[in-house]
């Protein structure tokens, strides 16, 4: 199926569907559990570096996630702690997975909050346009998981702070310092 994108643009809609079961590394330190993709799956949503998906577990809301390499031909997608809760999943259950491609700019929601924070800072929002796709969306992460608009709001200001001050790098031991200065937060 073809659908019209951006600017008049169109691309491929392509979305997969297959089962695997939920497991867990036995040596990772970093990653514990993971879903295997196959290789001729991954290889349809790699283009080059690449591999943000919206994946869907079981029929539920999709999430924004990447298709992560493992040695050799290995693929997987990283659960956490809060998927797998909020999808009542436990290690050997099997799910029927789809994938889509993600189509969005950043692969994570763009909060309101941080967005108009640095609407009226154009130089925090130049710093931030220069991160690394994955910076970005680290910082994404950080506003989005916070419920509350208004701490939404001061993570937002205390970010476009930092990389005023620090001139578009982070330095995540320094930031989540400035978070605790704010009690608040």
């Amino acid at each position: 199926m073809i659908k019209a994108g951006i600017a008049g643009l169109f691309y491929i809609y392509i979305m997969q569907l297959f089962k695997t079961k939920l497991k867990k590394f036995s040596s990772s330190e970093l990653w514990h559990y993971h879903i295997t993709i196959p290789e001729t799956i991954a290889h349809v949503f790699i283009e080059g570096k690449n591999s943000r998906v919206l994946c869907s577990l079981n029929g539920l809301e999709p999430f924004q996630c990447a298709i992560m390499k493992g040695g050799g031909s290995f693929y997987f997608i990283n659960l956490n702690k809060e998927i797998r809760k909020k999808t009542q999943i436990v290690e050997g259950t099997e799910l029927l997975v789809k994938l889509e491609k993600d189509g969005s700019e950043y692969g994570l929601p763009f909060p309101e909050e941080f967005m108009e924070v640095l609407l009226q800072d154009p130089e925090s929002k130049e710093w931030f346009d220069a991160l690394t796709a994955g910076k970005k969306r680290n910082l994404l992460y950080i506003v989005n998981k916070v419920k509350s608009t208004e701490i939404r709001i001061r993570k937002s200001i205390i970010i476009a702070d930092h990389l005023k001050l620090y001139k578009g790098k982070i330095d995540f031991k320094a930031l989540n310092l400035a978070f605790k200065d704010r009690q608040d937060i």
